[in-house]
C-alpha cells in the first residue's frame, strides 16, 4: 500500500487529512491482525498460483512411491504370516513426519499415512494415551496441544482420509479424575474406550506380567479388521503394552494374532553412524537414545543391523512375554520384529547425507537455544556436540549461518539469512521499521519475484502508523514489524500494488529455505516461519526489540 504525500493510498482511496489515513491504518491493521489465521490460508487461495508451481526445487535422495509399495507390500506379508490379526506398533509420527521428509528429500511428510491408506480396507486405528499424561496436561511440544486434544485431533484426521478408528485406550489407569472425564466425553460421542491398568514389576516380572493379575486385568480390545495401527500422540503412552497384551488375550481365545514394529528410524541396514542415524540421535538426544548394533541378529544371522538401545535392552523381556503367551519366541532379534522398508528406498546417499547433517546443526542449535530459555539442559548440547564430531560437521558447514553472522559482526546490529532453494543467499538487518526477520522476508520475496530490492513493497509512511497502534494502543515496547505483522501489511498493499502482489505470491516457495538468526526471536516470529515451511535456526542469544 503506497502513500503519496500522506493523503494518497495506492491508486483510488483518498483521504482528505493525514489523521484520517492514520485512523483508516490503524483500523485496518487492528481488523487484520485480529483475523491474522484466515490470513495465512490465502498461499492456498492465490489467484492463477497452481499447486506444483511453486514446488521446492531440491536433490532428491528418497523414492517416495517406491517407498509406499514396498512398505505396504511388506506389511501385507507379515500380517499374512500370522494367520488372524497384526498388532502393528506405529513409532514416530503418522504423519507430518517433517524430520524424515528433511533427512530423506523426496520423503512426504504424510508417506506412513498415505501407505497405511493402501490398507485401509484391512485396518483399524487403536488410538493410547497415557492416563497420567491427561491427568498433568502433557502438551505436545511441536504442535503445543495436550496429549487428550490430540487424540481427537488424530481421530478426526484419521477418519477425514477414510481410515476407521476402532477405540482409544487409556493405560495406566489408577481411577485419575481427568482420565475418567475425557473416557466419559469419548463415550457420549459413540467412541469405545478400554482401560489397562499399571502391572506391579513390569516389565521384568514375566510370571506376573503374564497372568490373570497381569495383562489378564486388563480390558480386551474388540477389533474387526486383520491390521491394527496402534499409535499415539506421543512417547510414553504405552503402546507396546497395549499390542502384548492383546496377544494374551488373542491367545486365550484361540485368535492366531502376532505382533511389529514400524519405526522409521533409525533405519536398521544403513551404517551405524551414517548420517541419517546421527540425525535421529539428534532429535532424540532428550530421551537419551543411542544407535547400536544390534547383537542379538548379529549373533542369530551373522548380519550387522542397526537399532537402538531401548529396543535392544527390552528384547529379552520381550522375548520371554512371548514365550510365556506362545510357548516360543519367533523372532531372533528387535531387527527381526521391524518392518521399515525405508532404508532400500534410498536413492541418493550423498544428498541423504547432506541434508541429515544439516539437520543435526539445526538440532544442534535448538538444544543451545532451549538451554537459555531454561527448556533443556546442557547434556543434550553435548551429545550434539559429539555427534557433529562424529559426522566431522560444524556450525560453519550451514552457509546460512555463516552469512548471518559475519553480517551481524560486520554491522553490530541483530541480523538474518535466508538461502533459497537455488542456493542464493540473502541477508537483512534490523531497522527503526522492521525487525531483521520481518526484513529478510520481504528481501526475500522481492528476489523471488524478481522485484528490484530498492522497491518499497510496503512505504515507511504506511508502517509508521501501525507502530503508533502497536506501541500507543496495545501497549507494546517493541514498535518494529514482527513477520506476521510485516505480511498483513504486505496483503494490505497487495491490493493495489503489483510489486507487493507479485512479492506476495511468493510466499509457497518459501518452503523449505533455510533461515538463521544473529539473535534469537520471539515466539510470534518462529511461528510464521513455521507455518512457512521454512527450517529456522537462531544464535542462542537473546536481543530486546528483536
Amino acid at each position: 500500500m503506497w502513500m503519496e504525500n500522506g493523503m494518497v493510498i495506492g491508486k483510488f482511496c483518498k483521504f482528505r487529512e493525514t489523521s484520517d489515513f492514520i485512523k483508516f491504518s490503524q483500523f485496518l491493521y487492528f481488523f487484520l491482525w485480529n483475523n491474522r489465521k484466515s490470513c495465512a490460508t490465502m498461499k492456498n487461495d492465490m489467484s492463477g498460483f497452481k499447486r506444483g508451481e511453486w514446488e521446492t526445487i531440491m536433490r532428491v535422495g528418497f523414492d517416495n512411491e517406491k517407498y509406499l509399495k514396498m512398505q505396504s507390500e511388506h506389511i501385507e506379508e507379515r500380517i499374512n504370516k500370522f494367520g488372524d490379526k497384526l498388532y502393528l506398533e506405529f513409532g514416530g509420527k503418522l504423519f507430518d513426519d517433517f524430520h524424515a521428509s528433511r533427512v530423506l528429500p523426496g520423503f512426504e511428510p504424510d508417506s506412513k499415512l498415505r501407505m497405511l491408506m493402501k490398507l485401509a480396507d484391512r485396518a483399524e486405528i487403536v488410538i493410547v494415551i497415557n492416563a497420567a499424561d491427561i491427568e498433568k496436561n502433557k502438551v505436545r511440544g511441536d504442535l503445543g496441544i495436550t496429549y487428550d486434544v490430540d487424540v481427537q485431533r488424530l481421530m478426526k484426521e484419521f477418519e477425514s482420509r477414510g481410515l476407521y478408528v476402532g477405540s482409544v485406550v487409556l493405560t495406566h489407569y489408577t481411577g485419575q479424575a481427568a482420565a475418567d472425564a475425557f473416557k466419559a466425553k469419548l463415550e457420549k460421542k459413540g467412541v469405545k474406550v478400554y482401560l489397562h491398568y499399571i502391572i506391579e514389576g513390569y516389565p521384568s516380572n514375566i510370571n506376573k506380567i503374564v497372568s490373570d493379575e497381569g495383562f489378564g486385568k486388563n480390558e480386551y480390545i474388540e477389533t474387526t479388521r486383520p491390521l491394527v495401527v496402534v499409535t499415539a500422540p506421543g512417547p510414553g503412552s504405552g503402546k507396546m503394552a497395549t499390542c502384548l497384551s492383546q496377544l494374551y488375550h488373542d491367545n486365550r481365545r484361540g485368535i492366531k494374532s502376532g505382533y511389529a514394529k514400524y519405526e522409521t528410524f533409525p533405519i536398521w541396514n544403513i551404517p551405524l553412524k551414517h548420517p541419517i542415524n546421527l540425525a535421529y540421535e539428534a532429535a532424540t538426544a532428550d530421551l537419551n537414545d543411542v544407535n547400536m548394533i544390534d547383537p542379538f541378529h548379529l549373533e542369530a544371522y551373522g548380519v550387522t543391523t542397526v537399532n537402538y538401545n531401548r529396543d535392544i535392552e527390552i528384547f529379552p523381556v520381550l522375548s520371554a512375554i512371548f514365550e510365556g503367551i506362545y510357548g516360543e519366541c519367533i523372532y531372533k532379534s528387535p531387527t527381526d520384529m521391524g518392518v521399515n522398508m525405508a532404508g532400500n528406498c534410498i536413492i541418493d546417499d550423498e544428498a541423504c547425507c547432506e541434508a541429515s547433517n544439516m539437520e543435526i546443526i539445526r538440532r544442534y542449535y535448538t538444544a543451545l537455544n532451549n538451554v537459555v530459555n531454561d527448556k533443556g539442559g546442557e547434556n543434550e548440547v553435548y551429545k550434539i556436540e559429539l555427534l557433529m564430531k562424529q559426522a566431522k560437521i560444524t556450525t560453519d558447514d550451514r552457509k546460512v549461518t555463516v552469512a548471518a553472522n559475519q553480517r551481524a559482526e560486520k554491522l553490530g546490529v541483530p541480523t538474518a539469512a535466508i538461502e533459497l532453494q537455488d542456493g542464493t543467499i540473502i541477508t537483512s538487518k534490523t531497522s527503526d521499521l522492521l525487525g531483521a526477520s520481518a526484513a529478510l522476508l520481504l528481501n526475500a520475496l522481492k528476489a523471488l519475484g524478481g522485484v528490484d530490492h530498492d522497491t518499497h513493497l510496503i512505504s515507511p509512511e504506511a508502517i509508521e502508523p501501525i507502530q503508533v497502534l502497536k506501541t500507543k494502543y496495545l501497549g507494546g515496547k517493541n514498535p518494529r514489524l514482527h513477520t506476521d505483522e510485516v505480511l498483513i501489511a504486505l496483503s494490505i498493499s497487495a491490493l493495489t500494488d503489483e510489486n507487493a502482489k507479485k512479492a506476495l505470491e511468493q510466499l509457497p516457495r518459501l518452503k523449505g529455505c533455510q533461515v538463521h538468526t544473529s539473535v534469537m526471536l520471539s515466539n510470534v516470529d518462529i511461528k510464521t516461519f513455521k507455518k512457512l515451511g521454512v527450517d529456522l535456526t537462531s544464535e542462542p542469544r537473546k536481543e530486546r526489540g528483536f
